[in-house]
């Protein structure tokens, strides 16, 4: 069957001919329709995340997947039902975190991520997956469903801003999106459909006219130009904010982010930075944490639940939205072009199948 995968000592995303997987006992043999592609499929490429199965000299990409189930294998779906894979999966035997429900918060070492972490993906014709990692989702979602994986993992880190706020009485009414990527996006898209934020706003670095600029302003959010304004100023040139979302993977934002909060206001940082080097006046932002109940937070990944939610927020974006963020869709032939990056590209799309 045709596949997309990056092979060992090699650069660049390759078409492949593999075996078709067997489902085993327990699991189900998935059709792929279309998978995504982000940030963590290029740092995968370029050999900077990441790591390749056990004895295989390839790794099969992708880890935003829906599908539509080809066998069920005495598992609880029909043929035909349409799913969502989860990304994680324990390494050797099960584990408690797994037990729980929480792969998300499994430890290095206690888990493989498919198409990532020691795992081949679902950049593929067909996949197999346990039942307890594939999310049934409507049949409406057989062109936008691979978007709930990138939706799940704001959907935690919204819920883990949230419970940390629990002690007292929150009420934030402003948001700042750092990044207008296709996860920034789709963060400022889930935040402007929540009833508690008057105000949100998105962070990015680029030139009008631009296609993200445009879907920021239609969101109804005001856009930010981070050279004439730096995460640090934003308080004092627009609001300070209640909610940060940081999802650029740059270093210093994480720490410049202290500046731009509220009173009693959080952050969550959800990119992952290379090795950065850089000067901060520790003491300062020590003092604005504590004495002013700011909060930092990190977020990777989720779980069934998280999946679960971000089926409600894919469903209530505007059509519009989706038909704007996804910019290419490429038969898997493509995929070299699929994986191209440059102005008008915001996020991309392999397409192995329709419903």
């Amino acid at each position: 069957m045709r596949a997309v995968a990056v092979r060992r000592g090699e650069s660049g995303p390759q078409l492949v001919d593999v075996p078709k997987p067997d489902p085993e006992s327990g699991e189900a043999l998935v059709r792929t329709l279309r998978v995504g592609i982000d940030g963590t499929d290029h740092e995968v490429i370029e050999g900077t995340h990441g790591g390749f199965p056990d004895g295989s000299d390839y790794q099969i990409l992708g880890h935003e997947a829906v599908g539509v189930v080809a066998d069920p294998n005495g598992t609880r779906f029909e043929a035909g039902d349409l799913v969502v894979p989860t990304v994680r999966r324990p390494a050797g035997e099960p584990n408690d975190y797994f037990a729980r429900g929480e792969p998300d918060v499994a430890p290095d070492g206690t888990y493989l991520e498919r198409g990532i972490v020691g795992a081949h993906g679902y950049m593929a014709e067909f996949f197999t997956s346990p039942a307890e990692f594939l999310v049934p989702v409507p049949d409406e979602f057989s062109e936008t469903g691979f978007l709930v994986e990138p939706v799940s993992n704001s959907e935690k880190a919204i819920e883990y801003a949230d419970a940390s706020r629990s002690p007292f009485e929150w009420q934030p009414k402003s948001a700042l999106v750092l990044g207008n990527g296709p996860l920034g996006l789709l963060t400022l898209a889930m935040l402007v459909n929540r009833d508690d934020f008057e105000r949100t706003y998105c962070l990015g670095r680029r030139d009008r006219p631009d296609p993200t600029i445009d879907i920021i302003e239609e969101l109804g959010a005001t856009y930010v130009d981070s050279r004439e304004t730096s995460v640090s100023e934003v308080a004092n040139v627009h609001e300070p904010m209640d909610f940060v979302y940081e999802a650029t993977g740059y270093a210093p934002h994480s720490f410049e982010t202290i500046r731009a909060l509220a009173p009693n206001g959080v952050a969550a940082l959800l990119g992952i930075p290379g090795d950065h080097m850089f000067e901060i006046d520790g003491g300062d932002l020590h003092r604005e944490l504590v004495l002013q109940n700011k909060a930092l937070l990190g977020s990777v990944n989720s779980n069934v639940r998280h999946f679960e939610a971000a089926k409600e927020s894919l469903a209530a974006f505007p059509d519009w939205f989706t038909e704007k963020l996804v910019t290419g869709v490429y038969p898997p032939e493509n995929a070299e072009k699929a994986f191209e990056t440059g102005d008008g590209v915001i996020k991309t799309v392999v397409e192995f199948d329709t419903l």
